[in-house]
């Protein structure tokens, strides 16, 4: 199941991003140090008690003018409301309520989301008196934080799960497959979706963003349950989404979540652009199997070398899913759509396999047999033994001598060296490094 989503909403320089970082914390997820993962992110991970949920920071808009200010506020709680569970509606105490707070408030009035209205800035005790002039903008009680202090986040983090929606359990067999179709508007993902179920299932049409929201359609081949998770790249009503691209990636967080196999789909005839970096990143950093699909491959100009090229040029700009297969293929003219589903289950497959203790041992001390660990000012690395502790995606932890000697090119190595033994085609595996001392921590 996906996670809530949580928006903080508000005008500019109530510290929308400070109580962000707040909540966040050190929970931002770190990506390996791969030349090609984005850091670029408007959302995060928070967490608190039992609850795991995504964040949004709908703040870092820039403001160019008195002009625009009502109108990008507007924007920018439009996209949040519209991808949210609940919102969090952060006002200043310095200032008190302004006419864009009032604005904001109308807008949330109409989206019918939980809100929960959080008085940032308020750094000494004596201000809590004045706290209660924000019942006028009627969300109920405000919520006192300071950005400064961290103070407060506690009582406003409990109040915004009380809101989250009631989980449900899978709807789907434990043995079915789901794959979520993802990537920038108009690639051809519901195209590609009706070219595996050979009939017009999903609506098409040449005009980014049809898709309105995430469209599960299942199916079967060869005795396999597959749930296919299509999603829209951009929502169709206006133009906001298409001026505001970066946010077009919530679209694809929430069926990359739901999947254990996604599709990454590149339009051939438009090669690669910034934003199929950042979708694909959050597939890679979310641990899913991922495939590159090179849609409309029959409308690419091609000679003997194009498909070489285009690898090329795609390891390039991927190089964190170096692990990853690419399949080019045709929605409309149906050229190797037959292969996908295969590989998707061959990709299902690497994503859970689990390889036993000693056979994992006997790859590691052949490696480090082959290459020793470097030293570092006289003392030397060295690797105990190693264990796998979780699938999807294939989890491992190395003991160690001293993790600090765990040098980042060396993890590398061991870990090309497990991927020789098992291929683990099309998914990311984790290594976690832990000193003896800590196994029982």
């Amino acid at each position: 199941m996906a996670k809530p989503i949580v928006a903080i909403v508000g005008r500019p320089n109530v510290g929308k991003s400070t109580i962000f970082n707040r909540i966040v914390g050190e929970r931002i997820s770190i990506v390996e140090d791969i030349p090609g993962v984005t850091r670029d992110r408007i959302y995060s991970s928070g967490e608190w008690l039992v609850h795991q949920f995504n964040i949004i920071d709908t703040g870092g808009i820039d403001i160019y003018g008195d002009d625009e200010i009502l109108k990008q506020m507007r924007e920018q709680a439009e996209i949040a409301i519209d991808e949210a569970d609940v919102i969090i509606f952060m006002v200043d105490m310095k200032t008190g309520i302004t006419s864009a707070d009032e604005e904001v408030s109308k807008i949330l009035f109409k989206s019918k989301k939980p809100v929960v209205l959080a008085v940032n800035k308020v750094d000494n005790a004596s201000q809590l008196d004045e706290i209660y002039d924000f019942y006028s903008l009627g969300f109920g009680q405000p919520f006192a934080i300071s950005g400064a202090h961290g103070t407060g986040l506690g009582d406003l983090l409990d109040e915004v799960v009380k809101h989250f929606p009631e989980e449900t359990g899978d709807e789907y067999d434990e043995d079915t497959i789901r794959v979520a179709l993802i990537g920038r508007p108009n690639v051809g993902k519901s195209s590609l979706v009706n070219a595996l179920l050979g009939q017009e299932r999903v609506i098409v049409s040449p005009v980014a963003g049809t898709t309105r929201d995430a469209i599960d359609t299942p199916l079967e081949r060869d005795g396999q349950k597959f749930v296919l998770i299509d999603t829209a790249g951009m929502r169709k009503r206006g133009k906001v989404y298409e001026k505001m691209e970066k946010y077009s990636v919530l679209r694809a967080l929430k069926a990359i979540e739901r999947s254990d196999v996604v599709l990454m789909v590149i339009n051939g005839e438009e090669g690669i652009i910034e934003q199929d970096k950042k979708i694909a990143g959050y597939a890679h950093e979310a641990g899913r199997g991922v495939i590159m699909i090179v849609n409309k491959w029959d409308a690419v100009e091609k000679d003997d070398r194009t498909m070489k090229e285009f690898t090329t040029n795609l390891r390039d700009h991927f190089k964190y899913l170096d692990y990853a297969p690419i399949l080019f293929v045709s929605a409309t003219s149906k050229q190797r759509i037959h292969t996908i589903l295969p590989k998707v289950k061959d990709v299902a497959d690497q994503h859970s396999l689990r390889i036993q203790t000693n056979i994992l041992n006997d790859i590691l001390m052949d490696a480090v047999a082959v290459t020793p660990p470097p030293s570092d000012k006289g003392r030397k690395l060295k690797v105990n033994y190693g264990t796998q502790v979780s699938v999807k995606p294939p989890t491992f932890v190395l003991f160690v001598n001293d993790r600090e000697l765990m040098h980042f090119s060396y993890q590398r190595y061991l870990e090309n060296k497990i991927r020789e033994a098992f291929p683990f085609e099309g998914t990311p595996i984790r290594i976690y490094v832990r000193q003896k001392s800590e196994k029982n921590e």
